[in-house]
């Protein structure tokens, strides 16, 4: 039987990379900073908050984001965004779970709250970029972040497809909602790309013969 889905949606980071914690863990190891700070810089500290939902929207850039962060932490804010995702690896599972899709002739789109792409672009150090996706959907482009409903309407836009067609996978619960909402498939990806990579299989891809 032919997959009934025909396209999927992405998360960058967290899905088609590693772990994010894992990465902000090992950032804070090559730092010299205390276990927990660099989360409590982006998620608790008012500054921080503030540049990171900016910067997701294109109303800070990377280099302002740099500054705040680097000054919240006491550290050197030179390409910082770049040695706080040195760390990030694609996930090699998920990876090929998409280009197995790909080749059925699903539609495989990147949806992602942006990093900032100047003067360090995450995606396209990770091989994330170009012909990889059918469709590539930044929140610094479009002016709005997940978990906007805006953003994922806009994802089926690019895709030229409607919410029941589609599968998204997130790291993030929230993010998951307003997908659902547009009747798109969801997956909750955790901390086992095996199984996550086994759902998209069984979705989207067609049994052998």
């Amino acid at each position: 039987m032919a997959p009934s889905y025909r396209g999927l949606i992405l998360d960058f980071g967290g899905v088609l990379t590693t772990q994010m914690r894992l990465n902000g863990q090992a950032f804070e190891q090559s730092e010299g900073l205390s276990p927990g700070a660099y989360f409590r810089a982006l998620g608790e500290h008012p500054d921080g908050v503030r540049v990171y939902a900016d910067l997701e929207v294109g109303l800070a850039t990377q280099e302002e984001w740099n500054r705040v962060i680097g000054g919240i932490l006491g550290i050197d804010p030179t390409d910082l965004m770049r040695r706080a995702l040195a760390n990030l690896r694609p996930e090699p599972a998920i990876v090929t779970a998409a280009q197995r899709a790909r080749e059925e002739g699903v539609k495989v789109a990147m949806l992602s709250n942006s990093f900032g792409l100047e003067p360090f672009n995450p995606y396209e150090a990770l091989g994330m970029w170009g012909d990889v996706f059918d469709a590539v959907i930044l929140s610094e482009f479009e002016k709005v972040r997940k978990p906007s409903p805006t953003i994922y309407q806009r994802a089926l836009d690019a895709l030229e497809l409607t919410g029941p067609e589609c599968v998204f996978v997130d790291d993030h619960e929230a993010n998951l909602l307003p997908a659902k909402a547009l009747g798109i498939r969801t997956i909750h990806h955790t901390t086992d790309p095996g199984a996550t990579a086994a759902q998209l299989e069984a979705l989207l891809v067609r049994p052998a013969a």
